[in-house]
């Protein structure tokens, strides 16, 4: 009788096995399909946004290539306003959308006076353009130093595109530089803007903006090469 009761109490558990090897399998597919769920969440995730839209340049899972949403976003381009384009810089390593709408906003005007920023990882992801109310709305800039006519054409016609960065004493980093070439060669090529209408500050202002360290020679050529 003490056999016939370890025989059929082994049986027991041997038959308990699979049922619980079929619960933790269970048990850790759900957790599985959880997180995957969650990534994918957080991959979708739209770019950070300030008084403007955000935008990574340079990955792109939808059918709009990224410089192509420079235009999507907008409802109506305003082509007789744009004729040029000006580079700066924020003079600053750290820089966000929102740091820079509030310095604007100190010097009196309502909204930040570049049409684009591109990041350089400190602030705003690193070759991240965002894209500006000023963009967005079609109205002029507010980033040339200067009251005089020269100055104020450059306001009323220019597209201010800027760098997060302090050019006067360090580099820009690569992704910032591949995609302010992409978005200007976009900007020309749709406005009809020439590659000598593609302007720095300090070509226009009493200024270094945007800075010594700023590759233009590489910039030119990659707007020579691409026209």
């Amino acid at each position: 009788m003490a056999r016939t009761r370890r025989s059929n109490s082994v049986g027991r558990k041997s038959g308990s096995s699979p049922k619980r090897a079929r619960t933790v399998w269970l048990a850790l597919m759900g957790a599985m399909t959880a997180v995957g769920g969650l990534l994918l969440a957080l991959d979708s995730a739209p770019a950070p946004q300030v008084g403007g839209a955000g935008m990574l340049a340079l990955a792109s899972t939808s059918a709009v290539s990224p410089m192509e949403s420079v235009f999507s976003r907008v409802k109506s381009v305003d082509r007789a306003r744009w004729q040029s384009i000006v580079i700066h810089h924020t003079d600053s390593a750290f820089a966000t959308p929102e740091t820079l709408a509030n310095q604007h906003a100190k010097l009196g005007f309502r909204s930040m006076g570049h049409h684009f920023v591109i990041g350089n990882g400190r602030g705003l992801g690193d070759g991240e353009i965002h894209i500006g109310q000023r963009w967005l709305n079609q109205q002029a800039g507010a980033h040339v130093i200067g009251r005089d006519t020269k100055a104020n054409w450059f306001t009323q016609h220019s597209i201010s595109i800027c760098l997060v960065g302090d050019g006067d004493s360090e580099a820009f980093t690569q992704a910032q530089m591949v995609q302010l070439s992409q978005l200007v060669s976009a900007l020309c090529a749709e406005l009809n803007i020439t590659p000598e209408q593609v302007k720095l500050h300090r070509d226009i202002a009493v200024t270094s903006d945007p800075g010594r360290m700023f590759p233009e020679a590489w910039l030119r050529q990659r707007l020579s090469g691409s026209r």
